[in-house]
């Protein structure tokens, strides 16, 4: 008997797929920007629930297994789907390295000696044991990401509280090389770095065959998770950025960590060292279901060869769950001599503009959905939202930048083409 996951465990992935490492590094990179941090934050949140309410729709109409390319396969069929299916699935294993290195990095005053070699044997540590977890099966790795998400919201909410005792609007300056560019560009690079923070919104709809009721719970899990993320992402960036002083927190590799030792004192940031590991390991966990889940559907459709599609004793997907643990080792170790800094700027830059290419995709296809339903004036008002949002950091991000993450989806042109013709061959 296939065992399912309910509305917790599903809230729980949607939350957990969002609040990881973007919570604990963006106040850093966020820091030229001043005050238009938080601006960017409120557009970022405008746009990534504008893009939930596209995905909540979609999952009610096709409420299939793999996500985003099981949505665009229904309305722009096979070709257009292994695309966007390949660009999410290998943009994830990129992505993943952030909160892999992120859960490890947080651990560093446990850590006596700054060796890379250590680090990365930590990393490829961390990651095959919550590969084993998800080998163990969907319903206990939903049961685990619940528990996760509990120990984590509740200190993401106590320390930026606590800061505000300390709060200095003085911190938020903006960095003297940022004065000549215009206000949209401006904006523009923060909404790009602060999407970071929302990334994920959408992993739940690549479980939908393991989910009860999927077209009712899904919609409601990824709605209420993307808002409580944008409220928890709100308070400890205006928390943690009006307690530090722009050239501290700019300097910091832990700013967690440095926040808590300047509000409690004594030992305390070695508890937070802890939870910032336990909420990057519980974004590691959502993110590595949801990849196993994306291999499947694109299994199941006949976009990757079958063996992608087959569960274990436990029905979890292993095949998937094994080649994505295997694709994402090569990056770790790529980035095993970079500081933290670069690594994270690095991904987060090329992985978000990859994923705005498979949301754009997502709401191009949700919109042609209504056109034919003749959907009503609301539906298209968040639709036109998401769709203008995606488009407008896509026009204003640097062109290097949206090359280098279209060389992600390009790079599934050899299997396609080899795949296409095995199966013209078979037929």
């Amino acid at each position: 008997m296939i065992k399912k996951i309910g509305f917790w465990s599903v809230l729980a992935i949607v939350i957990s797929s969002q609040i990881g490492s973007g919570i604990l590094i963006l106040p850093v990179t966020l820091t030229p920007f001043g005050f238009y941090s938080l601006l960017g934050w409120l557009t970022s949140a405008l746009g990534a629930i504008s893009l939930a309410l596209v995905f909540a729709g979609l999952c009610q109409r096709f409420p299939k297994t793999g996500g985003p390319h099981a949505f665009v396969n229904a309305v722009f069929g096979k070709t257009v789907a292994f695309f966007t299916g390949w660009t999410y699935w290998v943009i994830s294993w990129f992505s993943t390295t952030v909160v892999v290195i992120a859960s490890v990095g947080y651990l560093s005053p446990f850590i006596r000696h700054d060796i890379p070699e250590v680090y990365c044997a930590l990393e490829v540590l961390i990651l095959i044991s919550i590969t084993w977890l998800n080998l163990r099966g969907v319903r206990l790795a939903g049961r685990a990401g619940f528990i996760l998400m509990l120990l984590k919201t509740l200190p993401l909410l106590i320390l930026p509280i606590a800061a505000f005792w300390f709060f200095n609007h003085e911190n938020f300056v903006m960095a003297p090389e940022l004065s000549d560019q215009p206000p949209s560009s401006i904006l523009a690079q923060v909404t790009l770095l602060t999407l970071w923070g929302f990334i994920g919104l959408e992993t739940a709809t690549t479980s939908a065959g393991s989910v009860i009721n999927p077209s009712r719970i899904i919609p409601k899990a990824i709605i209420l998770g993307t808002a409580c993320a944008a409220i928890l992402y709100m308070i400890n960036s205006v928390g943690i950025m009006g307690l530090m002083p722009a050239h501290v927190l700019g300097q910091s590799k832990a700013p967690y960590i440095d926040a808590a030792n300047h509000v409690f004192g004594g030992e305390w940031h070695l508890v937070v060292a802890v939870i910032a590991s336990i909420i990057c390991i519980g974004t590691l966990n959502a993110w590595m279901l949801a990849s196993g889940q994306i291999a499947v559907g694109l299994a199941e459709d006949k976009l990757l060869p079958a063996a992608f599609s087959k569960r274990n004793k436990k029905d979890a997907p292993a095949f998937g769950l094994i080649a994505s643990c295997i694709g994402i080792l090569p990056f770790l170790f790529l980035m095993m001599n970079h500081s933290m800094a670069e690594q994270i700027a690095t991904v987060i830059d090329y992985s978000v503009t990859a994923f705005l290419y498979v949301y754009l995709c997502c709401t191009l296809a949700y919109m042609k959905v209504l056109w034919e339903e003749k959907a009503t004036l609301f539906h298209w008002f968040y639709s036109v939202i998401a769709l203008i949002f995606c488009a407008w950091i896509l026009y204003e991000t640097e062109g290097l930048i949206l090359i280098v993450a279209a060389m992600f989806t390009l790079s599934g042109l050899p299997l396609y083409i080899l795949w296409h013709h095995r199966k013209k061959k078979d037929t």
